[in-house]
C-alpha cells in the first residue's frame, strides 16, 4: 500500500502559542506560509498546550474559528502533538517537558481534551492520532509501581477514546513516543511495556479497545540516538503487534571521530542551549554510554573514554533534508532506512516532520523558519515519492 494517502504534516510545536487567538494567527501567518512556500498541500500538525485545550473547553465556539481558518487556507488536520503539556517555548523546558507523567490524571484529562478537539477537526473518513510522552523521564519516575499506574491510566484513556468513537464515529489513536533516557526509550523496553499493558487488561472487550487505540509514535532520530538498527526496530514492533500510529520524521546530530575532529566538537558546542534537553550518547564495543544533556564544556573537553568512541549522537532535532551541518553529520541515512521499512507495513501511519528547534538552532545564515520548514517538507515529499516509485 502507499506509505501515506494524506498530505504530509509538520508539527506545530515549533511555533509558540498560549491562547486560541495566537494559535489562529500561527495558522494564518506561519502554517499557511509554509504550505505556500512548499508549493503542495500540507497538513497542519497541531500542538495545543493545556491552556488552549481548557480555553476551547470553556468556549466551544472557538473550535468553529479554528475549523474556518483551516478551511480558508486549504489545510487539514489529522494529528495532534500532546507531548508538551505547558509552555514549550519558555526559557527552560528541559526535563519538565515530561511532566505530568502518565501516572497523573491531569495527563489523561489533557489528552482526552485534545482528542475531543481533534475529533471535531478531522476530515470525514480520516482517523486521528495524538502523540504523547514516553510515560515519564527515568530520573523522575523511579518509584515502585510506576509502570502499572501508567498502564491503568492508559487503559482508561483507551476506554475514553472509544467513547469518543461511539459519540462521533471518529477513531483517535494514541501514540506513545519513546525518547532517550525516558521510561520508554529502547525498542525492547517498548515491547516489555506493551506486554505488561496487555496483562493489565481485564476483559476481551477492553483488550480490543486497547489494541485499537494505543500504539507508538516512532520518532526516527530518537532510536538513532540510541544507536538502534531502525529497520530492525520497526520490524520488532511489527512482530509484537505494536502498532505504529505515527512517525516523526526527524534527524539528530552525529559527531564522527571525536578524538581527531576538534573542529566538529567546537562546532557542536554551539548546539548546547538552555531551553531543550539534548541527551548525548556514544557507543563502543556494543556498549552505550550517555549524559543527560549536552554542554559546551563537555563538547570542548570530554572525558577520555568519550574521545575514544568512534562517534557520538546527540538528541537535537536538525533539518531533515541535511546530510551534514558543517563538520557534523546527521542521522538522515537512518531516516531513509526507517521510512523504507515503514513503507512495507500493511497500514499507513501518520507522517509528520518534527523539527521544533528552529528557534534555538545556532548559526548566522539560517533561513527564516518558515522557509526552512518548507525545505524540509519539500525534501521529505521527494523522499516519500522516491520510496513509492520503487
Amino acid at each position: 500500500m502507499s506509505i501515506s494517502t494524506l498530505p504530509l504534516s509538520y508539527c506545530g510545536n515549533v511555533h509558540p502559542a498560549n491562547t486560541v487567538p495566537e494559535f489562529i494567527q500561527i495558522l494564518q501567518e506561519k502554517t499557511a506560509l509554509v504550505q505556500q512556500k512548499t508549493g503542495s498541500r500540507i497538513a497542519a500538525g497541531l500542538w495545543l498546550p493545556d491552556a488552549i485545550t481548557r480555553e476551547i473547553e470553556s468556549k466551544p465556539q472557538l473550535l468553529d474559528d479554528i475549523q474556518i481558518t483551516l478551511q480558508q487556507h486549504d489545510l487539514i488536520c489529522y494529528t495532534l502533538n500532546a507531548f508538551p503539556f505547558g509552555n514549550f517555548h519558555s526559557e527552560r523546558v528541559k526535563e519538565q517537558v515530561y511532566l505530568p507523567d502518565w501516572t497523573q490524571e491531569n495527563r489523561r484529562e489533557y489528552t482526552i481534551r485534545c482528542a475531543r478537539i481533534l475529533a471535531a477537526l478531522l476530515p470525514d473518513g480520516v482517523e486521528g492520532s495524538i502523540s504523547t510522552v514516553p510515560l515519564g523521564f527515568k530520573e523522575l519516575s523511579g518509584r515502585e509501581g510506576f509502570l502499572k499506574e501508567c498502564c491503568d491510566q492508559l487503559i482508561e484513556t483507551a476506554r475514553l477514546l472509544d467513547e469518543i468513537h461511539d459519540d462521533t464515529g471518529r477513531i483517535i489513536r494514541l501514540a506513545i513516543e519513546p525518547e532517550p533516557l525516558c521510561v520508554l526509550e529502547t525498542t525492547p523496553e517498548v515491547v516489555d511495556f506493551f506486554a505488561l499493558l496487555r496483562e493489565r487488561v481485564k476483559s476481551n472487550e477492553l483488550a480490543e479497545i486497547v489494541e485499537r487505540h494505543l500504539g507508538v509514535c516512532y520518532d526516527v532520530c530518537h532510536q538513532s540516538v540510541e544507536f538502534e538498527d531502525v529497520a530492525a526496530s520497526i520490524r520488532t514492533l511489527q512482530e509484537h503487534d505494536i502498532r505504529i500510529n505515527k512517525v516523526h520524521i526527524t534527524c539528530a546530530i552525529e559527531l564522527q571521530n571525536p578524538a581527531t575532529n576538534e573542529a566538529g566538537r567546537k562546532f557542536l558546542a554551539d548546539f548546547a542551549e538552555p531551553r531543550y534537553l539534548h541527551q548525548t550518547f556514544r557507543t563502543q564495543s556494543g556498549k552505550s554510554q550517555s549524559i543527560i544533556d549536552l554542554t559546551a564544556e563537555f563538547a570542548n573537553s570530554p572525558p577520555a573514554d568519550w574521545l575514544d568512541a568512534p562517534c557520538w549522537r546527540i538528541h537535537f532535532h536538525v533539518p531533515v533534508h541535511a546530510e551534514n551541518l558543517g563538520p557534523l553529520n546527521t542521522t538522515r541515512p537512518d531516516l531513509k532506512l526507517a521510512l523504507a521499512e515503514i513503507a512495507k507495513l500493511e497500514y499507513a501511519p501518520h507522517l509528520e516532520v518534527e523539527t521544533y528547534t528552529w528557534s534555538v538552532m545556532p548559526g548566522e545564515n539560517l533561513p527564516d523558519p518558515c522557509e526552512g520548514l518548507a525545505r524540509e517538507m519539500t525534501a521529505t515529499m521527494q523522499l516519500l515519492s522516491d520510496l513509492e516509485s520503487k
